[in-house]
This record gives structure tokens, C-alpha cells and sequence, in this order.
């Protein structure tokens, strides 16, 4: 799908299976079009067919040039190994993310993701590390700064096409009614406070949402707001039980939020949880 003159987008649809039964899931990954082909997140594994696919329709084989990781999760770097392979690609992304990416069974025993190895092709090394503040030179006049906007991921990223205005996030805003994955609560938080103040973006792309018109601050805000009804759930479940365990406020927290019963796992739990902060809880209005 082309989005501008400059961007395309391919959704990759995946299937997360799990014993309650099969997730099914979409990310979208991004081409920024220049003399050069600059790929932001790779999909799950498999998905560089999909992408070179692509790149056929619109004349450019396999000519990419780099790869940017917006984080490290299975659905972003699944086809990073495939891609590096067939393109000889450099693979940029932050410092904080490159264990996992350069590890994924690490990545795996830290974080267990059911069908893991059905979604990340593999390892692959990070040739450029990333921070926050980076500028990069896609083409003539194509600018990406790099953004830090960890709490999804300890250290994800967005990518701001200056010419173009658009704001790429991976995962950092939350989907409305989805189910609850980030690794901290108060972290994500300050990051969409963060991105509501960036001026002059007229185009959010993100990962788990279809490309859309839709105002920018709008889809943030809205984002925000399913943060805070989401905590407002979880102190409600804190309150109601002496002793919570996580899995048991999991539970409540879906329940209440209408969320399917698929929504109660250790992802969605351990999300739930980092709104419990051992020394303080604030009540964010």
C-alpha cells in the first residue's frame, strides 16, 4: 500500500498460538523509498517474502539498504535474519533492544512468547547502534530523526520523516481495546505524554494499526486514554483483593475491560503488573 509519495506499507498477518487457542495478529512494517530502500521492522519470520513481493510491484527487487528495528519482539525482527541474507542490509536499532536481537533465545528465556520460534526466524547482528536524537540521511532531502520512546520495550524507538512529517512507532501507542502488552505502565505513559508534544507531525504510522488520515495527537491521545482506563482496571482489582496474585488480577482486569479470555496470559499479566510499582503506585487523573 502506498502511503505518500516516499512510504509504502505491508501488512504481515501471523498467527500467535497459545492453549486457550490461536492469536491471530497483523503488523504492518514500513518501506521509506528513496534512491535507496530503507525498511522499518521486518515482520515476523517469513514475512520477507511478503516484503520482497512488494518491492517487485513497485520496480525495486531486493535493493534494501537498511533495516531500522523500532524494538526487539518477534513480530519486528522475526524476518531480520532473512532480510540481512538476501539483502546484505545493515541492520540499525537501540543499544538497549541489541541483546535480543542478536540473541533471541535469550530473548526467549527472558520473555516466553508461545510458537516463538514459528515467529523469529533467528539472530542477526546490529551493525549501528541508535539514540535518541540521531538523524539519518536517507536520501537527498529525506531526513529520520530517532526518537526515544521506551515503555513497550525497555528501549524502543520511533522514527520522525522530516519532509514527509510522519511519525513511525512501532508498538509505543497502545491500541484501544487491545490487549495490554508493554513492559512498563508509568514509562509508556511518559512516552505518549512525550509524542503528544511533538508539533507539526500530520501522519502516524504505527505497527498494530491500519495506516489512517486520522489526526495524530487524536490517535495518541486515544492511545492514553486506553493506558489509563487499563490502570484505572488494575487498582480497581488491587482494591478489591487483599492479596493479589498476578495471574488473578489478569483475570479480573479482562473480565472487567471486556477483554476475550485470551487476554489472560503471561504477557497481558506481566503488562498488568508493572502498574503495581513496588515503592510507589501513582493515580494518574
Amino acid at each position: 500500500m502506498q502511503i505518500s509519495n516516499h512510504i509504502h506499507a505491508v501488512k504481515i498477518p501471523f498467527t500467535v498460538p497459545t492453549p486457550l487457542g490461536a492469536i491471530e495478529r497483523f503488523v504492518y512494517v514500513y518501506l521509506v523509498c528513496g534512491e535507496q530502500v530503507t525498511l522499518i521492522d521486518s515482520g515476523v519470520a517469513g514475512a520477507e517474502a511478503a516484503i520482497f513481493s512488494y518491492l517487485k510491484t513497485i520496480g525495486r527487487t531486493r535493493e534494501i539498504s537498511r533495516l531500522l528495528l523500532t524494538h526487539s519482539h518477534p513480530d519486528h525482527i522475526g524476518a531480520a535474519r532473512a532480510v540481512h541474507a538476501a539483502t546484505g542490509c545493515m541492520v540499525l536499532a537501540g543499544e538497549t533492544e541489541r541483546d535480543w536481537i542478536e540473541d533471541t533465545e535469550r530473548q526467549l528465556a527472558e520473555r516466553p512468547v508461545p510458537g516463538f520460534h514459528s515467529l523469529v526466524g533467528g539472530p542477526v547482528a546490529v551493525d549501528s547502534i541508535l539514540t535518541d536524537g540521531d538523524r539519518l540521511e536517507l536520501d537527498h532531502g529525506l531526513t529520520l530523526e530517532v526518537l526515544s520512546t521506551p515503555g513497550h520495550s525497555p528501549g524502543s524507538l520511533s522514527y520522525l520523516l522530516h519532509k514527509e512529517d510522519v511519525l513511525f512507532t512501532g508498538d509505543a501507542v497502545p491500541v484501544p481495546g487491545d490487549m495490554p502488552i508493554y513492559d512498563d505502565f508509568f514509562t509508556s505513559l511518559a512516552t505518549l505524554e512525550q509524542l503528544q508534544r511533538l508539533n507539526g507531525v500530520k501522519l502516524l504510522l504505527e505497527a498494530w494499526q491500519e495506516p489512517s488520515a486520522a489526526d495524530p495527537k487524536e490517535r495518541i491521545a486515544a492511545g492514553k486514554s486506553w493506558l489509563l482506563t487499563v490502570d484505572e482496571a488494575v487498582r480497581t482489582g488491587l482494591d478489591a483483593a487483599a492479596n493479589p496474585d498476578v495471574m488473578g488480577l489478569c483475570r479480573y482486569v479482562a473480565a472487567q475491560l471486556g477483554l476475550s479470555p485470551l487476554a489472560v496470559n503471561p504477557l497481558v499479566a506481566r503488562s498488568l503488573w508493572s502498574h503495581v510499582s513496588g515503592k510507589s503506585r501513582a493515580h494518574h487523573a
